[in-house]
């Protein structure tokens, strides 16, 4: 009943501490710390279904368990969930909701995700097309150690000299 009890013991399971590594058990502790409200341990699971690691790959499982994790205020699984919408990977391809889960992962520190909402206000992707707010952006991921940040921030720059 201690959903982060379950998690600690799934990470056990994936990464092969204090027992042989064991990805179907990982998943099986994963999915109770996440019914038991634990968002790391949903944003994991999500990740093994992404992947097919312990379970069998499903776009559709995935996806649901990152907007859980999302909901629960893990910044990186927004930005890979954004991703998966912003690609059309096991979702109808939809640039509106990446934006707002690349807006939100951003606003929480993410650099990758400012770096994409960067890039989808300069194409116009999702966004009414908006250089001053992509320069904004990739200059906030620059700030936050970013090197794609940086380099599409330099010629965003350098374009308007």
């Amino acid at each position: 009943g201690y959903a982060k009890g379950c998690f600690i013991l799934g990470n056990g399971y994936y990464n092969g501490v204090g027992v042989t590594q064991d990805y179907f058990m990982a998943a099986d502790w994963y999915k109770k710390a996440c019914d038991g409200g634990n968002a790391t341990g949903c944003s994991v699971l999500g990740h093994m279904y992404d992947n097919g690691q312990g379970v069998k790959q499903d776009d559709f499982t995935a996806i649901m368990l990152r907007k859980k994790a999302c909901d629960g205020g893990i910044s990186t699984t927004c930005a890979m969930l954004g991703l998966m919408y912003y690609q059309g990977k096991g979702v109808k391809q939809d640039y509106f909701t990446a934006v707002n889960l690349f807006e939100k992962a951003c606003n929480e520190g993410r650099a990758e995700s400012c770096l994409m909402l960067g890039i989808m206000y300069f194409d116009g992707e999702g966004v009414k097309k908006n250089i001053k707010k992509a320069i904004e952006l990739l200059g906030k991921s620059c700030d936050m150690k970013n090197q794609g940040g940086c380099d599409e921030y330099a010629k965003l720059k350098n374009r308007g000299r």
